[in-house]
């Protein structure tokens, strides 16, 4: 496949995810970062692709890796069991934003968006870079037997002290990029960057099969890391490629 853009270790490549997916197996992908649209609105772009899960994961049938979805409660009640049928549910967080939806009045305003994380293989062998934050407060630590209704949980691997590190909460108060968005479901740096940072490994590729904006392209570019992006619409191929353009630092070497 000939690349649409290719920059500093960044691809982008216009078609559908679910065509391309079969030329991607010898990437060393091990994370994805999947926007689908929802099918919840009647705009022409929304419009769930049928199968898109189950491509992916034939695309790389003998790799332990994540896929981070985002989506609504509604989407994933609906989507769901196709996702399930070939990868494994592992955790998800809530993005809030500082504004929402209001599609009607007689409702609480829907401020947030689910992040669930799926994996593909064993969990033993899938990436794991747990995130913290600095804002723990001292506190006497006690810890209690295992409730009946869990399963078997390890010790936390961190202690809390005052300011010091404690595992990142699975609630992210960002804010959207309303106002400033090159796609109109783009999600903001500070969302993307910690599952990015938590589930790509070093020296790995992270795919991007509905890049829209490519805000995954930017944060992988950012650390370090190769990506790989797919938009149906050149438009948005358009977009993205433009946005790398200008975030790529001065002197990087183009491929």
């Amino acid at each position: 496949m000939k690349p649409y853009f290719e920059q500093g270790g960044i691809r982008i490549f216009h078609g559908d995810c679910r065509e391309m997916a079969a030329s991607l197996t010898t990437e060393n992908v091990r994370c994805i970062i999947a926007d689908p649209p929802y099918g919840e609105t009647s705009l022409e772009w929304d419009r769930w692709p049928e199968g898109w899960p189950g491509a992916l994961a034939a695309a790389f049938p003998q790799i332990a890796l994540s896929m981070w979805c985002w989506g609504s409660f509604r989407m994933f009640l609906e989507r769901g069991a196709e996702i399930d049928k070939c990868w494994t549910l592992a955790q998800d967080i809530v993005w809030e934003k500082h504004n929402g939806s209001g599609f009607a009045a007689d409702r609480f305003k829907r401020v947030h968006e689910f992040a669930v994380q799926w994996y593909a293989g064993a969990w033993g062998g899938v990436f794991k870079d747990p995130q913290v934050t600095n804002d723990a407060t001292e506190r006497q630590v006690r810890r209690k037997h295992r409730p009946p209704h869990t399963g078997e949980i390890g010790e936390s691997a961190y202690t809390s002290e005052d300011g010091g590190p404690r595992l990142m909460r699975s609630v992210f108060h960002v804010r959207s990029e309303h106002g400033r968005a090159v796609n109109p479901t783009q999600k903001p740096i500070g969302v993307i960057e910690p599952l990015i940072r938590y589930s790509a490994a070093p020296g790995s590729v992270v795919l991007e099969p509905f890049m829209g904006s490519g805000t995954g392209l930017v944060v992988a570019k950012s650390l370090g890391l190769r990506a790989i992006g797919i938009d149906l619409r050149e438009d948005q191929c358009e977009a993205a490629a433009n946005r790398l353009i200008q975030e790529l630092p001065l002197g990087m070497a183009t491929s």
